[in-house]
């Protein structure tokens, strides 16, 4: 038995660690910048380690402690061709390893291990499901071809139907200004942006877009309400493929609820606990399981 546990989030905005004595309780923590395999095996490395070793030092460990910790990462893309493989070959200082998709530890977060599903609404979009021993995702292929309703969605509708406004195609609107506000009301700069723009810089457009929504902007409300037809079909299919259960994560998610249908609303159940909580558990904790 460990006599630690470290558990990451490695998502598309952000990556978050959290430091677990043997007896559950959080002895520390850290948090930097995003850790989604888009921007390279040697580059979420380095986020991994770098976050790891800030909850190390809040618990006041040395790098002696690492060979007594279980670590346990899901990781934003890790469905991608060869990542798995590539990942288990990764230099880590810890006594043991294990990594999965950030839907997985997002599943077993929110239902301790237990059989029911997940449908992550974030930087990027995946539904998770555990049913009856199989394990299976839906969605979560990659933006821009995948991701449908999640915050880098909604940024790239969102520059989608600034450059009309800009360009004459279709009439401006409070939202379509504020985003080429941000470029000088210039298609040239905004253009050089979306050149090197990744999918955590379009979802940090999106509570722009929500706010926009929330003020009955009409644009934005268009493209929030597209948004939940993706969602709610992303419902719909996990009950179809047999999940009792299903639970909302990610931090659009809470934003996105109340534009869902009551019926649908209904049939969601609340996370028991948070992506986290998962990863701990793939570390190898059980002290929440049931």
């Amino acid at each position: 038995m460990a006599r630690y546990y470290l558990g990451f989030d490695a998502g598309g905005s952000k990556c978050r660690a959290r430091l677990i004595d043997s007896d559950g309780q959080q002895i520390g923590h850290g948090e930097g910048g995003p850790a989604n395999t888009w921007l390279g095996l040697d580059a979420v490395h380095e986020r991994l380690l770098e976050v790891g070793g800030m909850a190390l030092r809040m618990a006041g460990l040395d790098e002696s402690a690492a060979s007594e910790i279980a670590m346990g990462a899901g990781v934003a893309g890790l469905s991608r061709p060869g990542m798995r493989k590539a990942f288990a070959e990764l230099s880590f200082p810890y006594a043991s390893c294990a990594f999965d998709s950030d839907g997985m530890i997002a599943n077993l977060g929110a239902h301790s291990g237990a059989d029911g599903a997940i449908l992550v609404i974030g930087t990027g979009s995946i539904a998770h499901v555990l049913h009856e021993g199989k394990s299976f995702s839906i969605g979560g292929y990659g933006f821009p071809i995948s991701d449908e309703g999640s915050g880098a969605a909604l940024g790239l509708s969102a520059m989608r139907h600034a450059l009309r406004a800009l360009d004459g195609r279709t009439k401006p609107t409070p939202l379509s200004s504020a985003v080429t506000a941000r470029f000088g009301h210039e298609v040239t700069r905004a253009i050089a942006w979306m050149d090197d723009a990744t999918p955590t810089d379009y979802a940090a457009l999106a509570p722009l877009v929500m706010d926009f929504a929330e003020a009955d902007d009409e644009i934005a409300r268009s493209i929030v309400e597209d948004a939940v037809l993706h969602i709610e079909r992303f419902i719909e299919t996990i009950f179809q493929r047999g999940a009792q259960r299903c639970s909302l994560a990610g931090g659009l998610s809470q934003r996105m609820r109340p534009w869902l249908r009551e019926r649908t609303v209904a049939r969601l159940v609340p996370p028991k606990g948070d992506p986290l909580d998962g990863a701990l558990y793939l570390a190898g904790y059980r002290g929440n399981a049931p």
